[in-house]
């Protein structure tokens, strides 16, 4: 998931602050050890440290998918915390507090820097990205996307069901998409061997930014692949709780405002109960992962809970792997390395880069092919495509899908500005206004995306050219959310900025035929980066994880 926005007045330097010893005479009584600080002067200093000024640098390993909010920069609101009364000796304190909770609760990600965490557990771990202090939130806007969450998920699946509008959605881009066509062909052999997904199982996510001028709560998009950090995101929630239980007097927050998070049990939950409707109590869990994964501790956290709550076991395989390790039954039954498995959950497999070799798209018509539930099958996975998105935002589309008048009305308040490249009309618009616009492949994970002036030279482009290769984007509104002053950490140095948001609300659904198991909201994932940079993912190194704050 990609991030755009113009860049802001308000944004200050790119700086950070590390602390050395120094002889310098103290300002204040605070002798904590050596740890990084952000002072309010860039020539301050705490307690004998003298504060090296140096550039920030974004760039960072892979911690998970990228965050996907096709943004612009609004005005500036009222932080929660005063930051120019703020005690300056208060911020060290909640940086070192943070970073002792994040290393004793499993807040960690592989560190980029050593060449063997993305593969070996317990090797190279750092500190997740994250916020010092949650981030302000309408309590109302927060309770529209919990509504929305169930909404969606009914949603999904409908769609999922639909194989000729999945076909006919994405026919054009077929022809000018390699990966989206590969995926396609597996969905049309499914569809020739009437393959029937009985029991479906979901584990959403659906991404929001709050527009500043209309005050509308605006749909970033709906994740049906890899949904990721519902483990890290939770023990955020915790940490952020556990500082203000802390120091909320001194900074006049209150814990109880920040609201639970339980999206790591709630998905577990959802996984076991899925093994459970599969009823083969050998069968395990299979998490498909990357060849490298240093997100992998937000994998584990959710693996570790299904096994603890639900004594349901785990295996990770790599597409590779399952492609030399699987077979499947006379019955449908897929056995990868002599284990039958009952669900096969995806945290990988959404990216061209995950299928190097046809090996890997042998492994992924395997599983399809097989009575495994899928989380997603490839219709789920299909129908959480940016095309379909676009879609279904046109009139009367929502109707073929959906009865309730409410729900409809509800879904569509929270749809931004979705256009094909086939319309003469929005494209030359977005040529003279490319500011207002962001082009969007057909691609999760982030960095695809197309902002600003590069907009208007890829349509012009395009046209030149007089290809089909408009079909492979789509155009999207940029959302211009309101900004925030914050604190955001990373390897264990603390940074003062301007920075944007975007609420991610997790839902499960599991369904056996006509019987709806689970349809629910499952807690948050709250993600915030620099107001400066066009690109927000945690993956990418730019934004970090954060909770919320409601106001």
């Amino acid at each position: 998931m990609g991030v755009a926005h113009s860049s802001l007045s308000l944004s200050v330097d790119p700086l950070f602050i590390t602390a050395s010893t120094s002889t310098a005479k103290p300002k204040t009584s605070f002798t904590s050890p050596q740890i990084p600080v952000f002072p309010t002067k860039k020539d301050s200093s705490f307690a004998g440290f003298s504060l090296k000024i140096e550039t920030l640098n974004c760039a960072c390993g892979r911690v998970a998918r990228e965050m996907n909010t096709e943004m612009g920069v609004g005005s500036a609101q009222e932080p929660i915390v005063d930051f120019h009364g703020i005690d300056e000796a208060l911020i060290p304190k909640m940086v070192y507090d943070a970073l002792v909770w994040s290393s004793l609760h499993g807040l960690v990600v592989g560190d980029r820097n050593v060449q063997r965490s993305g593969k070996v557990p317990g090797v190279g771990m750092v500190h997740a990205p994250i916020s010092l202090l949650p981030m302000p939130f309408p309590e109302s806007h927060w309770k529209q996307a919990c509504e929305l969450a169930p909404i969606f998920n009914e949603l999904s699946d409908r769609v999922s069901l639909d194989g000729k509008f999945l076909q006919d959605s994405l026919s054009r881009t077929k022809k000018v998409d390699a990966f989206t066509s590969r995926l396609i062909d597996i969905h049309s052999k499914m569809l020739e061997m009437n393959k029937k997904e009985e029991i479906r199982l979901g584990l959403h996510r659906s991404d929001y930014m709050l527009d500043e001028k209309t005050k509308l709560l605006l749909q970033i998009e709906f994740n049906t692949i890899s949904s990721s950090f519902p483990g890290l995101g939770c023990l955020v929630t915790d940490l952020h709780r556990t500082l203000l239980n802390d120091y909320g007097e001194d900074l006049g927050l209150d814990s109880k405002r920040i609201p639970g998070n339980t999206a790591v049990s709630q998905f577990a939950d959802a996984l076991a109960k899925a093994w459970t409707e599969f009823n083969n109590p050998r069968a395990v869990v299979m998490v498909v992962v990357q060849t490298e994964e240093r997100n992998m501790y937000d994998q584990h956290w959710l693996c570790t809970v299904l096994k603890e709550r639900h004594n349901v076991r785990t295996v990770r395989k790599t597409l590779a792997e399952i492609d030399g390790e699987g077979k499947l039954l006379p019955d449908g039954t897929l056995v990868v390395d002599g284990q039958a498995v009952a669900v096969v959950y995806f945290r990988a497999g959404y990216a061209p880069s995950d299928y190097p070799t046809e090996s890997e798209w042998g492994a992924r018509m395997l599983m399809e092919q097989s009575s495994a539930i899928k989380c997603p099958s490839i219709s789920y996975h299909l129908a959480g495509t940016k095309k379909i998105q676009q879609e279904l935002a046109k009139p009367n589309v929502l109707e073929r899908f959906l009865e309730n008048k409410e729900d409809i009305a509800k879904l569509r308040k929270c749809f931004a500005g979705l256009w094909s490249l086939d319309g003469s009309d929005i494209t030359r618009k977005a040529i003279e206004e490319p500011e207002l616009f962001v082009m969007k492949p057909q691609r999760e994970g982030g960095g695809n995306n197309i902002y600003g002036d590069d907009v208007k030279e890829t349509l012009l482009l395009l046209q030149k050219e007089g290809s089909e290769e408009d079909a492979a984007y789509i155009l999207m509104q940029r959302i211009f959310p309101t900004v925030s002053p914050t604190f955001l950490m990373r390897d264990g140095i603390c940074h003062r900025e301007h920075a944007i948001s975007e609420l991610g609300v997790y839902s499960a659904y599991l369904r056996n035929k006509e019987k709806v198991i689970i349809n629910d909201q499952c807690g948050y994932l709250m993600r915030t980066k620099i107001s400066s940079s066009n690109e927000g993912g945690v993956a990418a190194g730019f934004a970090v994880l954060d909770s919320v704050y409601l106001t």
